[in-house]
Formats: structure tokens, C-alpha cells, sequence
């Protein structure tokens, strides 16, 4: 069997993986240990750049975070492949009832009761990997089995 390989991903890959999913994990530090929660998010186009845009409880811990981590992956656990993209930079809060925010930013979550704050993502560094499977090598010729 061969080795396994991780490959970089580019930011158009990354930008592409992150528009096909609705569901990540936040990381945030709570008295100074980190912790992760899911989130729905959406990925959102400004001229500015891509935001990462959630929803969540006031005052809970994600809307009390400034700098936060953000993480979504795919898993094929069959063949032992996989991907992942993180975004790091800073949380923003989003005035609801400016022009355009509700049909723009809203991650159309899976909403709880009461998250009503709004929040992006204003992302400093966005990365990806790609862990490419080994490919295996058979012992045996296939007509053995014949």
C-alpha cells in the first residue's frame, strides 16, 4: 500500500467547499479554555471579500467572542479520504434591520427560539487540506480470482 497524502487546498477550493454545507463548529475561548459548538452558518459574497455568517442566542458565548476559529470537513470514512477548510478572524455583529441583512446573512438555520443575534465572520486567514487515500496495492494478480 501506498502512503496517504495531504495536498493544500486554494482559496477558490476552500471558497467552493465552504458554500457546499450549511453546518460548522465555531471555536471560541470561555475562560481562557477553547471550546467548539456546531453552528449553521452561510457563506456570503461581499466585494470585500467572503463572510461567514451566523446566528445565535444574545449573549450566549459565540456572541460574546471576538476572535474565533471556524472549521468545516467532509469525511469518507470508507476510503479513508477527507477535506477540511478553517477560517480564523474576527466576529462582527450585524444590524438586523439594515437594508438587505435578513435575505443576505441569514445561514437559514435550523433555528432555536431566541437567535436573534446576527453575526459574521470577517475571516483574516482562510486554509484547506485534502487528505488524498492510499492507494492499495494488491499482492495478487486479479485473475487468481477468476
Amino acid at each position: 500500500m501506498s502512503e496517504a497524502w495531504l495536498e493544500e487546498l486554494s482559496a477558490e477550493e476552500c471558497a467552493t467547499l465552504l458554500r457546499s454545507d450549511v453546518v460548522g463548529r465555531i471555536a471560541v475561548v470561555v475562560d481562557g479554555s477553547p471550546i467548539v459548538l456546531p453552528v449553521n452558518y452561510r457563506l456570503v459574497e461581499t466585494p470585500a471579500g467572503p463572510l461567514v455568517a451566523i446566528r445565535t442566542r444574545p449573549g450566549n458565548v459565540i456572541d460574546q467572542a471576538h476572535e474565533v476559529a471556524f472549521e468545516v470537513d467532509g469525511i469518507d470514512r470508507a476510503h479513508h479520504r477527507g477535506w477540511s477548510v478553517l477560517v480564523r478572524g474576527t466576529l462582527h455583529h450585524l444590524d438586523v434591520d439594515a437594508p438587505g441583512v435578513p435575505t443576505r446573512f441569514d445561514p437559514a438555520s435550523w433555528l432555536v427560539v431566541g437567535q436573534d443575534a446576527w453575526l459574521v465572520i470577517e475571516p483574516r486567514v482562510v486554509s484547506g487540506r485534502r487528505l488524498q487515500a492510499a492507494t492499495i496495492e494488491w499482492a495478487f494478480h486479479a485473475s487468481a480470482y477468476l
